[in-house]
C-alpha cells in the first residue's frame, strides 16, 4: 500500500471518528444541534468521507456525504444569520 493510499484511509478513519464524536457529544448534551462545533464537525467529517469514498469508487457514499456537508454548511449559514440579526436588533 502506497503512502497516498494510507493517507486516503487515514482521512476516512479520521472522518468516521469526527462524525462519531459529534454524535456522541450531541447525545450526551455536550453540543447543541445548531451549534457551530457540532455542524463543523459534521461538515469536516463529511468532507473526509467524500475524499475517501470518492477515491475508493463508492459513489453513493460520496454523494450522500456531499449532501451531508451541504446541509451542515446551510445550517451554519442560517445560524450565523439568525445570530447576526439578533445582535443587530439589540440596542
Amino acid at each position: 500500500m502506497s503512502m497516498f493510499n494510507i493517507g486516503i484511509e487515514a482521512i476516512g478513519w479520521a472522518a468516521a471518528a469526527l462524525i462519531l464524536a459529534a454524535y456522541i457529544l450531541l447525545s450526551l448534551g455536550r453540543l447543541e444541534p445548531r451549534g457551530y462545533a457540532y455542524q463543523w464537525m459534521n461538515v469536516i467529517g463529511a468532507g473526509g468521507f467524500v475524499i475517501n469514498s470518492g477515491y475508493n469508487g463508492a459513489l453513493p457514499s460520496a454523494v450522500l456525504n456531499v449532501i451531508w456537508a451541504a446541509m451542515g454548511l446551510f445550517t451554519l449559514w442560517s445560524v450565523w444569520r439568525a445570530r447576526a440579526a439578533a445582535r443587530s436588533a439589540t440596542p
